[in-house]
């Protein structure tokens, strides 16, 4: 033993580690709370904008009474269908694609089956009953982004959109058009790393609709891909959520889905 030396001393090695133990755990908790609070700015903000759905009809007849065809129109999905972000339906994606119909010399009713909060558990009820009886000529289905910020699991959102698309090809005579879904959520909401997860989640989930949509023989419209550089970004493509999409976002949206329905 050397003088002045103490055995019950840690050693430089012990004191070394410890203080690495705390950086570690100082970080983990850093970066905790920067997640947590990364994930409640995404829905403080969209509360925060309190925007309401400008649907208050539900049903929308256009044109003149003197078409050649009459065209019953169903738009079934959630907020995105029900126009959130627009201050009035005429300016949402399904009421767009009717006026294009109508615009070729038909007499369109457009039946809005969309509220906002759906997944597609909620769709298997009372509004797939409704455009079943509906009987419509066309069919646009976009459902599963609160699917995917509820946490839904893949195999369960699988199950509720095929039981959707099954009644939907043996009940009706429609022509059905499933609509992928698109990147919703611009940099100011969608902080780091939720930018990439939820694009991750909804290129799995998108995966799960294109699969079924051969199952099911009915056209798969790819919004997604014609869509996400854009609205990874800021824009006037969003409205004040930074979430819902704006007037000219829906706008972009409609000729994109009618461009496919037109095919």
């Amino acid at each position: 033993m050397t003088p002045g030396s103490n055995p019950g001393a840690p050693t430089i090695f012990e004191i070394m580690r410890k203080k690495y133990l705390l950086i570690v755990v100082a970080l983990i908790i850093i970066i905790g709370i920067y997640m947590n609070l990364s994930y409640s700015h995404i829905y403080k903000k969209i509360d925060d904008a309190s925007l309401k759905s400008p649907d208050q009809n539900q049903t929308y007849v256009l044109g003149y009474g003197i078409g050649a065809e009459s065209i019953t129109y169903v738009a079934m999905g959630d907020s995105l269908t029900a126009g959130v972000g627009v201050d009035n339906y005429e300016k949402s994606f399904p009421f767009l694609i009717a006026k294009n119909f109508a615009a070729t010399g038909n007499d369109v009713v457009l039946k809005d089956r969309a509220f906002p909060g759906l997944k597609t558990a909620d769709l298997k009820g009372d509004l797939l009953e409704q455009t079943i009886k509906d009987q419509p000529n066309i069919v646009t289905l976009l459902i599963g982004v609160n699917d995917i910020h509820g946490n839904i699991s893949k195999s369960e959102f699988k199950s509720n959109y095929e039981e959707i698309l099954s009644r939907l090809t043996k009940e009706t005579k429609a022509k059905i058009f499933v609509v992928n879904l698109p990147f919703i959520g611009g940099i100011n909401l969608l902080r780091f790393p939720y930018n990439f997860y939820f694009d991750y989640q909804t290129k799995q989930f998108n995966e799960v609709i294109k699969n079924l949509a051969e199952n099911y023989n009915v056209k798969y419209v790819d919004l997604y891909s014609k869509t996400v550089d854009e609205f990874k970004k800021e824009g006037d493509h969003y409205a004040s959520d930074s979430f819902h999409p704006s007037a000219k976002g829906y706008e972009e949206w409609a000729k994109i889905i009618y461009a496919s329905i037109n095919q």
